[in-house]
This record gives C-alpha cells, sequence and structure tokens, in this order.
C-alpha cells in the first residue's frame, strides 16, 4: 500500500504545480467556463497518460540513442507555447460562449503534454522512480493513479479559472489577464530556451 501512496503523491506533485498547461486550464476556465475548460483537462491528462505508458515501454531509451530527437522535441515545445501565449496574448477578453476565440480542444491539451520538458521529466523520473525493473503491472498501476491526480489536478486549475471568472467581468480586466497569462507562458519558452 506504501507504493500506491508514493505513486499518488508524485503524482500529485507533478500534477498540481504551475506549468505551461495548468495555466492554458486556468485561462480556458477563465474565459470559456468549466465545461468548456474540460475538453483541454481530458486531453492533457489522456495525452501524459500515453506519454507516461510510452516511456514505461521504453520511449525514453529511443531520446537517449537519438538526442537530436530531444532537441525537436525542445524546440517544438517552445514555438507551441509562444503560440499559445500569442493565442493569449491577442484575446479581447470578452467572456462566455460569445467569445470569438475557441477554448483549447483535447488536442491541444494532449500536444501540450508532448511538448512539455515538465511531462517528459516527470514520467521519466516516474518511471524510474516506481517501474525501474519494467514491472508491466506497476507501469499500469501507475499510470491509473496518475489518469485520476492529473485529471483532478488539472481540472482544479480550470476550477480555479472559474472562480477567477466573476473577478474579471469586463474585457479590460480580462485582457489584462489573458496577458499575464501570456507572459508566464513566455517565461516558460525562455526557460526551455535557456535551460
Amino acid at each position: 500500500m506504501s507504493l500506491l501512496l508514493s505513486m499518488a503523491a508524485f503524482a500529485l506533485a507533478a500534477s498540481i504545480s504551475p506549468g505551461p498547461v495548468n495555466l492554458v486550464a486556468l485561462a480556458a476556465g477563465t474565459q470559456h467556463g468549466l465545461r468548456p475548460a474540460m475538453r483541454h483537462v481530458s486531453g492533457a491528462t489522456l495525452g501524459f497518460c500515453l506519454l507516461l505508458l510510452l516511456v514505461g515501454y521504453g520511449l525514453h531509451a529511443v531520446l537517449r540513442e537519438w538526442p537530436g530527437l530531444t532537441e525537436v522535441l525542445r524546440w517544438a515545445g517552445i514555438l507551441f507555447l509562444l503560440y499559445m501565449a500569442w493565442k493569449l496574448a491577442a484575446d479581447d477578453g470578452s467572456l462566455g460562449d460569445g467569445s470569438p476565440g475557441k477554448p483549447p480542444s483535447m488536442a491541444y491539451g494532449a500536444l501540450m503534454q508532448w511538448l512539455n520538458p515538465k511531462a517528459w521529466l516527470a514520467c521519466v523520473a516516474g518511471v524510474g522512480a516506481f517501474v525501474g525493473q519494467g514491472e508491466t503491472a506497476l507501469l499500469w498501476q501507475f499510470t491509473l493513479i496518475y489518469l485520476v491526480i492529473c485529471y483532478l489536478s488539472v481540472g482544479c486549475w480550470a476550477w480555479a479559472g472559474t472562480v477567477i471568472r466573476r473577478y474579471l467581468d469586463n474585457p479590460q480586466r480580462m485582457r489584462l489577464f489573458n496577458r499575464a497569462l501570456a507572459l508566464l507562458l513566455v517565461a516558460s519558452a525562455l526557460y526551455l530556451l535557456l535551460g
């Protein structure tokens, strides 16, 4: 039982801490409400769990063998973060279903995880810590625990966005909030670029 609790604690710490996926969930909850934001949350969760399984089945070995792929992923992540930052900064600040912008989709959520260094690090570290001997049953247990915890954690960020929404009741405040989130995404991209 203590192994499962350790897996859960690891998943919670990695999933609920701030990162690009969570910032987009927060913005989606603020701009579009909880239900539309949950598409992003679902995609991010499923994308992460698929990545976790693939890393557990040996994808990290492929990346170690071909380090150029890691560099491609890093640059793709940087460009994707900058694209998401631009989308947030360009948003007009409208709230509700009449907003001209569309909420992030499931595919965006999944793609963000695959281009997110934090997700890769969590997968490699988690597999190394809990599935070091390649036990398939442990990998699946870890993935199922992560599925629940990641969904709830990223979902909390989307929900927090709906709470913040009431304080951003006019387009000017919303634009300022979106631009602050965009700056955080740019900072994440710069960290990847310089790190």
